[in-house]
């Protein structure tokens, strides 16, 4: 049950933080106008940058496969509350943002990327947006959609649910038996996030904070791996949201600070060990170590972001070369298909190794960084101890 709170936890948090992602950061006025002519972004031949975005960022819808009219999108529900009145629908009734449903479409130009309700004579409009029409509108005060990312949220949990359950239920049935089956590929992975990474971080008290830190390595390692998997239920960059990572590392900063003892606040303004003119008359060391409660999450949260969407970036330029090289002259973008492909793979496998890298390291600072805050010592320090004493 303390696996199934810790993932319904971050599920919300983090459906709130992407809800609130959507919004306007650049000015605290939601009805603030940008430029209100529509205008389609349309280029000649493929361009890579667009690309490589549309495919790391989130969305409303679950893109498939296809191009334009002719693309496969999984539609995905849009809810918005603007004016205190909730408005539901699918987001194809947008028709790739290229229509608008009952004055709500898909925003251009300052507003790309996000649900704009229009304003005047277009505010109950429903039908395709014309080129160059003038179309007064304002970002929607609170979106909290059911995106790409949310969406994937929600199916790691069902995921996540579904395995653990079903080896809990195993054990509880046949305690005596070997495992088997999922059993049997979960359970050398549990123990080895026990025995190296939770009870040398923790000691005595790992199994109080056994629950947490493995669902945080298994939610975030499924995703990583989902990540990867470039067809539905797989292909949502969900690890590489940083909405998501800065979730994760919040729960984990609250965590650490509520655990923390007397003793941990006690080293960050009295530091031991460290010259008195460090502290007074100018406390530089508990203004370090006070930045440094800060930082920690912050790390966190930036090194799974950013190693995660690095992966996906560097796979996509790679898949993009054939088709740059392609619009040059069709025999040279055959002639490098297969390099593309062989680097693709290349990468492939690469970034299954950064899944469990990033999962194992997130998870890692987290049992140190509790266990630096209860002052619990490590198993290498009891074991000196235990020798001392024989």
């Amino acid at each position: 049950m303390m696996v199934l709170f810790c993932t319904l936890t971050m599920v919300f948090a983090c459906q709130n933080a992407l809800a609130q992602s959507e919004m306007e950061t650049a000015s605290e006025n939601v009805e603030a106008v940008s430029s209100d002519t529509y205008v389609t972004e349309e280029s000649e031949g493929f361009d890579a940058g667009p690309f490589i975005i549309e495919h790391v960022i989130d969305s409303y819808g679950w893109h498939i496969c296809g191009d334009g009219d002719k693309s496969v999108t999984i539609p995905l529900p849009v809810i918005l509350f603007d004016g205190g009145h909730p408005t539901v629908f699918m987001s194809s009734k947008l028709h790739h943002g290229e229509a608008a449903y009952n004055g709500y479409a898909m925003g251009w130009g300052d507003n790309k990327g996000r649900i704009v309700k229009l304003d005047g004579d277009y505010a109950d409009y429903t039908g395709h947006l014309e080129e160059g029409v003038t179309y007064p509108n304002h970002v929607c005060k609170w979106d909290i959609s059911i995106t790409k990312n949310v969406c994937a949220l929600l199916i790691s949990l069902v995921l996540i649910c579904c395995i653990f359950l079903t080896v809990a239920k195993r054990y509880k049935q046949h305690p005596d038996e070997a495992p088997r089956g999922l059993q049997a590929l979960v359970e050398p992975v549990i123990v080895f996030i026990q025995d190296e990474v939770i009870t040398p971080s923790l000691g005595k008290n790992s199994n109080k904070y056994a629950p947490y830190l493995l669902t945080l390595f298994f939610f975030i390692f499924l995703n990583n791996m989902l990540g990867i998997i470039p067809i539905f239920p797989g292909g949502a960059n969900l690890t590489g949201n940083i909405a998501v990572t800065g979730i994760l590392a919040l729960i984990t900063f609250f965590v650490t600070t509520f655990s923390s003892g007397k003793e941990y606040w006690k080293d960050i303004f009295n530091t031991p060990g460290v010259p008195w003119w460090l502290k007074i008359p100018l406390p530089i060391m508990p203004l370090v170590e006070t930045i440094g409660i800060f930082t920690k999450p912050f790390v966190l949260m930036v090194r799974l972001f950013a190693n995660i969407t690095a992966g996906h970036i560097i796979t996509l330029a790679f898949v993009s070369l054939i088709f740059i090289f392609g619009q040059m002259n069709p025999a040279i973008g055959w002639a490098v298909s297969p390099v593309s492909v062989f680097f693709y793979i290349f990468m492939g496998l690469m970034e299954l190794l950064v899944a469990f890298i990033q999962a194992f390291v997130f998870t890692l600072l987290s049992a140190m960084y509790i266990g630096m805050a209860i002052g619990e010592e490590h198993e290498e320090h009891e074991v000196k101890e235990a020798v001392v004493e024989a």
